[in-house]
């Protein structure tokens, strides 16, 4: 039956050319790995990983194409004149289940066709900095801190604090903390931004309600950097050791420059008798400062990063406002509002907003695919 239903269909495309995609791959990757011919670790590591995650999805490409030929069967049997009206009754029913099956089935597939934010897995670095509004824009500050703090460890993250500068009051102009653990960037990459406090100060006398603000930025933790040297990234001279004023102190090439081309770093070295050592000693000199000039360039990155996502700690610039007297929180990003700010700020309300951010992500994204 099946193969008479497949026969005027047109060739794949779109959605259904990206399954049939994704199924290929699937079967090339178990053939590679069932080879006789065996695969260096690298390849090894890498296939079976890109194997195990496209798994999940052909599950569910399955799952799908069999509730679409399921669906097919039944329309057949409803509609042969022949069946028994009782039998006919049950598979209108199960066509009307299946029929409301499918979009879920297939939004399950778009989403895990999605392409993947690689910092996801990432560990994170934190940064909540006093914006807007003196002391009481600190104390939130320190607020927020101890929140995203006890969030960390309701999900068993391990939250390090690595940097704190403190107001005489108990607030933080700035604090920096390294969170490690599973998804730790995935969750919290959303709560970069302004987020504004509205309450009255401890300060208040009179008893108004002021407005503060403070910045955070999530960003995922850089890995570290290995460096690899190219041969023909270098140009290698040798030349005599020379003393002061240009005397000469050694009467073979034993002195020797590295240059890295593609950075322009260069490492001379002339301690040693030996050409041999004075080359170890220059490379060994050289990894440090190419290592060096990689992590310069990953703090700028970070710098930049930050800057874009946290802008001036202008109030006008939130993302999210903490209305104390009316025990709110709203995310202006999604239109969220939820009457559970304490909660939210003891850190067990967050996976609420959480998860509402990442849905709206995915629908975007969704609607882009």
């Amino acid at each position: 039956m099946n193969e008479e239903r497949n026969k005027g269909r047109s060739p794949a495309a779109g959605f259904e050319g990206k399954l049939d995609q994704v199924l290929a791959r699937h079967n090339l990757l178990s053939d590679r790995l069932a080879a006789a011919v065996p695969l260096s670790p690298k390849d090894l590591a890498r296939f079976s990983k890109e194997y195990s995650e496209l798994s999940g999805v052909v599950a569910r490409i399955e799952e799908w194409k069999g509730a679409r030929d399921e669906i097919a069967d039944l329309a057949e049997m409803i509609a042969d004149a022949a069946e028994d009206d009782e039998v006919r009754q049950m598979a209108e029913e199960e066509f009307a289940a299946l029929k409301a099956r499918i979009p879920e089935l297939e939004r399950a597939i778009k989403l895990t066709l999605l392409p993947k934010d690689e910092a996801d897995q990432r560990n994170a670095i934190l940064e909540v900095r006093a914006g807007t509004g003196g002391e009481e824009a600190a104390l939130f500050a320190a607020d927020l801190f101890r929140m995203y703090q006890r969030y960390a460890d309701l999900h068993n993250w391990k939250f390090e604090i690595m940097e704190i500068s403190g107001t005489d009051k108990g607030g933080f102009k700035e604090a920096v903390a390294n969170i490690t653990g599973a998804d730790v960037f995935a969750r919290l990459k959303f709560e970069s931004g302004v987020h504004r406090v509205q309450r009255v100060p401890q300060t208040e006398t009179q008893g108004r309600i002021h407005t503060s603000a403070a910045t955070v930025a999530v960003l995922p933790e850089a890995e570290e950097v290995d460096v690899e040297i190219n041969d023909k990234d270098l140009r290698i001279d040798v030349f005599r050791a020379s003393g002061p004023g240009g005397q000469s102190v050694n009467t073979t090439d034993s002195a020797v420059r590295i240059t890295h081309l593609p950075t322009g770093i260069v490492v001379s070295q002339q301690d040693e008798k030996s050409q041999h050592k004075n080359k170890a000693k220059a490379m060994k000199i050289l990894r440090a400062r190419l290592y060096d000039h990689m992590r310069q360039q990953l703090d700028a990155e970070r710098a930049a990063d930050r800057r874009s996502q946290v802008g001036t700690g202008d109030r006008s610039e939130r993302i999210r406002t903490y209305n104390y007297p009316q025990g709110r929180v709203t995310d202006h990003r999604i239109g969220l509002t939820l009457h559970k700010l304490d909660r939210i700020i003891a850190g067990d309300g967050l996976d609420e907003v959480v998860e509402a951010l990442t849905a709206d992500d995915q629908a975007s994204r969704l609607a882009a695919l």
